[in-house]
């Protein structure tokens, strides 16, 4: 399998302006790689890193030291990004807008001709499972819905590459189950998801691999069946084991 999203030693370093400044590291010496048609887990606690390496991946962050790579091109390079497809955790759209509307949008964005930019909104709604709600503006949407047309927006312009950032964050049970599943079809289809997720279960059932990172440091990765049972229990129980999470006894 073809590697395509690759960081080496990448640190991203942040200086802070208040009176006395100080230097935060965010990401120290972290290496990925990511295989071409996975579904990869990128997990850590709150404040470990993640979105600044998503970040750097997506060009909005420059790294200190170190590299990142998109399909062989250095993610310094625009081009790096052409093929990638991206849906950050706060997402805002023209609520006033339909699905249908948004999509068109995102389609004459990227350049899609007509024929080609209706054809690929059908299927995406189809996809997503919003082809009833397609003419309803998008301020009537449930947190769930809303999610759904963002992952419709993430793969308008048919991505090789998708980036989530925690996809399901704030949906109830039925919402999270419905965004695994279409992970899944979109494994089966050939696409390489990358996602950060403090979703256990949810990691647990789609990924292949994952990477648990703490303190902008890579702790552990690989195989999930293999980090499960390394620590003889679930994901949640990996995961704890890796960052040092002693839980309390009861006294």
């Amino acid at each position: 399998m073809s590697i395509i999203l690759k960081t080496e030693k990448l640190r991203v370093e942040f200086t802070s302006h208040e009176f006395r400044q100080t230097t935060k590291i965010a990401l120290d010496s972290l290496d990925l790689e990511v295989n071409t048609g996975e579904v990869f887990g990128f997990l850590g606690p709150n404040g470990a890193g993640k979105t600044t390496a998503i970040n750097v991946l997506l060009g909005f962050v420059p790294p200190t030291r170190g590299a990142a790579y998109l399909f062989g091109i250095d993610v310094r390079q625009p081009i790096a990004r052409q093929r990638i497809g991206y849906l950050p955790e706060m997402t805002y759209y023209y609520k006033f807008l339909t699905a249908e509307e948004l999509l068109r949008f995102y389609a004459r964005i990227f350049g899609l001709p007509r024929t080609e930019a209706d054809k690929r909104i059908d299927q995406l709604l189809k996809l997503v499972e919003l082809e009833p709600a397609r003419k309803r503006p998008i301020k009537s949407y449930s947190k769930g819905m809303q999610q759904r047309v963002g992952l419709a927006q993430a793969l308008i312009n048919n991505p090789d590459l998708l980036i989530l950032d925690e996809p399901t964050s704030g949906l109830d049970p039925l919402g999270r189950m419905q965004v695994r599943e279409i992970i899944q079809r979109l494994k089966n289809e050939g696409k390489t998801v990358f996602f950060s997720s403090h979703e256990l279960g949810e990691v647990e059932t789609v990924c292949d691999r994952v990477a648990i990172i703490n303190q902008g440091e890579l702790k552990a990765s690989g195989r999930v069946s293999d980090l499960v049972a390394q620590h003889h229990g679930n994901l949640e129980k990996a995961f704890l084991d890796i960052i040092g999470y002693q839980t309390q006894s009861a006294s």
